[in-house]
């Protein structure tokens, strides 16, 4: 199912779509479209995240040592009371002692939040990212 496209115009100063056009070239872009496109995506996400609000996925990475002491069972406890935001996760043994877990989220801005905010309450966790995107 293709999406309607609509064209539009906008002003900007040469100078800004100079660069924007080099970097478009640089990149191999297919043109400037998609460029813009893929920025006003990038956008959109962000101010779901960050106005609390509507669905958006994020990818939540978790380094942590898991000789310590119920920080495994805490974590497992985690994912288990966000179970409806959470699609999967994968766990990777980075040495003996440091384990990376990705966990792959679709859901409302404002659980994932809370979800990313429970992670961080749990001591001993070395590292905790996050990616948001949305599907758009």
């Amino acid at each position: 199912m293709s999406e309607k496209l609509i064209r539009f115009s906008i002003t900007v100063p040469e100078d800004l779509l100079n660069e924007f056009e080099g970097s478009c070239y640089a990149e191999n872009r297919e043109n400037r479209s998609e460029a813009i496109r893929n920025l006003m995506r990038g956008y959109v996400s962000s101010e779901r995240w960050k106005s609390n609000t509507g669905e958006v996925c994020a990818i939540v990475s978790i380094v942590y040592d898991h000789h310590i002491n119920e920080l495994t069972r805490k974590l497992t406890a985690a994912q288990h009371d966000f179970g409806h935001v959470i699609i999967c996760s994968t766990h990777v043994h980075l040495n003996h002692e440091t384990c990376l877990e990705c966990v792959i989220t679709k859901g409302l801005a404002s659980d994932i939040q809370k979800f990313i905010e429970a992670l961080r309450d749990i001591r001993g966790i070395k590292s905790l990212n996050f990616n948001v995107t949305a599907e758009i």
